[in-house]
């Protein structure tokens, strides 16, 4: 008589670590993807943290913040065509700032909880203008069209380099002093509060920064998910091997 084989548990050890993604939202209308509201996020952010051996998990915004950072093992705040409320740091807005306030509230509750939590965050484009706000710092909110930061070509090119702070730790993560990097935001930090600016562009805008403590906290203001330096996948995958 034959036996019934049942397969091997996977070790926990390899189990992919559970990355938790925030969403753009748009109202839909006629001769877009939905006439309804939907979700929405670009391709490459999940197939990114895929690559780096995570499973992509996206995120809306009514959810219980804490409960739902509880069950992840990390977190990437992205980008988008928004930006962050002023008022969260004390301004009024520019003729050019774009809040979306539902977006910026979901975000900010699963930034703080994922903080509190000790998961590793990485903060992209907006998000890394997010985790400054966070730690109790400013951004620009239009930088002058002469810097070019809304790169002319096309977003799967570099747009400029960037010089890495030494001694950071996304130096120690990315293995090298500059990179280059793709470039699409009309804002930057000004004052990133408590966190450390690890990161330069050549006209001296603020690139990335990263929190103090044992911790992985890192946001990019230029967009890893394209993978054009060798330092993005590094990126994501000390994100992974963190959220383990």
């Amino acid at each position: 008589m034959m036996r019934r084989m049942t397969p091997p548990r996977p070790s926990p050890s390899h189990r992919a670590p559970l990355i938790g993604l925030t969403l753009d939202h748009e109202p839909g209308g006629p001769g877009q993807f939905s006439r309804y509201p939907f979700h929405a996020l670009r391709e490459n952010y999940l197939s990114a943290v895929s690559d780096a051996g995570g499973m992509p998990v996206c995120l809306g915004y009514d959810c219980d913040a804490e409960a739902l950072m509880a069950r992840l093992d990390g977190l990437i705040v992205t980008g988008g065509a928004f930006d962050v409320d002023p008022a969260l740091y004390g301004e009024t807005p520019h003729p050019l700032t774009s809040p979306r306030p539902a977006r910026t509230a979901a975000e900010l509750s699963l930034l703080r909880a994922a903080l509190a939590q000790g998961k590793p965050v990485l903060g992209i484009c907006g998000g890394m203008q997010l985790l400054a706000v966070h730690a109790g710092g400013t951004l620009i909110q239009h930088l002058p069209e002469e810097l070019q930061h809304e790169q002319p070509n096309p977003r799967h090119e570099p747009g400029h380099a960037i010089d890495i702070v030494p001694g950071t730790k996304l130096a120690q993560i990315v293995e090298a002093e500059r990179m280059s990097v793709n470039s699409s935001h009309h804002q930057a930090v000004r004052d990133p509060g408590r966190a450390k600016i690890c990161a330069y562009a050549p006209d001296g805008t603020i690139e990335a920064i990263e929190l103090d403590g044992p911790g992985f906290a890192i946001g990019v203001q230029w967009h890893p998910e394209f993978s054009l330096d060798p330092g993005d996948r590094r990126l994501y995958a000390a994100l992974v091997e963190t959220a383990r």
